[in-house]
């Protein structure tokens, strides 16, 4: 038989394990479990780690079972790549004692806003962008070190932990790691470029923690994992599994397959997540975006950039319609509501319910829902709220082709929402390009599977341009007027600018207007 690759990918909302032919990319098994998200105050999102972990074995065990069941030698994966939920920050303890480990800030928490303005204020001409020429992120409540900093300024646990040498920051893909690798018995303790680029502590031009970033966030260098490349082996879970990672989006930009300069791919999870490769330089934007690592396929192999349009609330939009309001029963039925609407009858949505991301980077701004008639139901909040989703990636494209100078002409795309049919046309229509879905929507795991199938050592898995995997893909092409869809951005776009205290410029928001009724055409796919 052929060789089998698996992957783990935990995201912000379940975790997964999937197991590839490593000759076909054929996925030949997996088992998914969902994550239990905790909101103990206003703009706080925590996640239990211990689920975390337990989700994984059980993930990797029911998948086991299953490729017995299909008479297949579990001996036959010869590697194990992990791709996770970047920014989210944990610390684990190294002794034992009642705690494994304090209870993750996860990348969408709001908490560390008073941290990041005295941040910023301490920074020259209290400018957020100010570690930019390091990082390049921006001074923000989404990045890693920001939140180390609240638990270490808040948590008193935490603080002692650390002064006493007790305990270990990591992101997701170093707590997993670190506990299929023996934990406090020797567990390996290390990241990958691409998860610590998302720190604010990692310096993307030497490709190591910068001891200057450490000293401005008061963060003991001691305590960070061991950084490696994207595509080696890291040391072993139980015989044969070895292991590498890959942060979700970088998985996702490899499982795309976008090697080439230019390359680019969008992914609809919890977020959504334009990502842009820029070949072996970093580029800095102009125009709001992040320049992020894209992956290191190997120790002796040059670092890759990419140009990313970060969006905090895609799929979790749809999640809150559902748990907070009611509106549907499950996360499938929102296309056939926004279906039965056929427009959003002139309402409008932001769900900026962790402020917003790119390319305004405003983590005061708050949600609104406008445009409401008494004509509005629950309908058009569906198509709203799709549109809203579509709107958010108009506006980072739009600011990435600005910064790259040479326009996308179309986009792939991956991820959960991909499944929405009418999302995907939506998004066709107003991007004004062609969307381009893998019918095999595991894009993120199989990125993190070529990776560690690729590894030095494995050799199973060939990533050069002759021996990548022929997948198949539907395309969704523009069928309305781009002008239209133009017009309805324009209006989106001054609801963006409605916050606590702001005089809201959107017209919508005191008047009705209607957009297109949109045809049943429209939920067509070509191919």
């Amino acid at each position: 038989m052929d060789p089998l690759v698996a992957a783990i990918d935990q995201g912000t909302s379940s975790t997964r394990f999937l197991v590839f032919n490593a000759k076909t990319a054929k996925l030949i098994s997996h088992h998914k479990v969902e994550i239990n998200q905790n909101f103990p105050k206003e703009g706080w999102v925590e996640e239990d780690p211990k689920e975390i972990i337990q989700s994984v074995y059980e993930c990797m065990e029911r998948t086991c079972e299953k490729l017995q069941q299909l008479n297949i030698d579990i001996s036959n994966i010869k590697a194990v790549g992990v791709t996770n939920q970047r920014e989210t920050t944990l610390l684990f303890l190294t002794i034992m004692c009642k705690l494994c480990s304090f209870l993750p800030v996860v990348w969408l928490d709001l908490r560390t806003q008073s941290t990041v303005e005295r941040l910023i204020n301490k920074a020259p001409g209290k400018n957020k962008n100010h570690l930019k020429h390091k990082t390049g992120l921006p001074i923000s409540t989404y990045f890693s070190a920001v939140k180390l900093r609240w638990l270490l300024d808040n948590v008193d646990e935490v603080r002692q932990a650390v002064m006493s040498e007790r305990a270990l920051f990591g992101t997701v893909d170093s707590w997993i790691i670190w506990c299929l690798t023996g934990g406090r018995n020797g567990g390996v303790h290390c990241t990958d470029v691409t998860n610590a680029s998302r720190t604010m502590l990692f310096n993307i031009h030497t490709m190591d923690w910068d001891p200057e970033l450490c000293r401005y966030f008061d963060i003991p260098m001691e305590i960070l994992p061991k950084v490696r490349s994207s595509s080696e082996i890291y040391g072993l879970v139980f015989v044969p599994f070895l292991f590498q990672c890959l942060g979700d989006q970088s998985a996702a930009l490899v499982g795309q397959m976008c090697f080439g300069e230019g390359d680019a791919k969008n992914t609809y999870g919890t977020g959504c997540f334009l990502l842009r490769n820029t070949g072996t330089k970093p580029v800095m934007s102009d125009h709001g975006l992040l320049t992020t690592i894209a992956y290191k396929l190997g120790t002796d192999r040059p670092a890759c950039y990419a140009l990313e349009g970060s969006v905090a609330i895609a799929g979790a939009v749809v999640r809150w319609l559902k748990d907070n309001m009611g509106i549907v029963q499950s996360s499938s039925e929102i296309e056939k509501l926004a279906a039965a609407a056929g427009t959003s009858y002139g309402c409008y949505f932001v769900p900026a319910f962790s402020g917003l991301y790119a390319p305004y980077w405003e983590p005061s701004a708050r949600g609104i829902i406008c445009g409401l008639t008494q004509f509005t139901n629950r309908n058009h909040l569906a198509f709203a709220a799709l549109e809203a989703v579509c709107f958010q990636t108009r506006e980072i494209l739009d600011a990435m082709n600005l910064d790259s100078g040479i326009p996308l002409t179309q986009l792939q795309v991956d991820g959960g929402m991909t499944s929405n049919r009418l999302l995907m046309q939506l998004q066709a229509d107003i991007l004004c390009m062609p969307v381009v879905r893998p019918t095999m929507s595991e894009t993120t795991a199989l990125g993190a599977a070529m990776a560690a199938g690729a590894a030095e050592g494995v050799d199973v898995w060939s990533l050069s341009p002759g021996h990548l995997p022929q997948v198949m893909c539907e395309k969704y092409e523009p069928q309305i007027n781009c002008e239209g869809t133009s017009s309805s951005f324009t209006i989106n776009q001054g609801s963006q600018t409605c916050g606590p205290g702001a005089k809201c410029s959107n017209p919508a928001c005191g008047m009705n207007l209607q957009s297109a009724k949109i045809p049943q055409s429209r939920l067509s796919k070509s191919f």
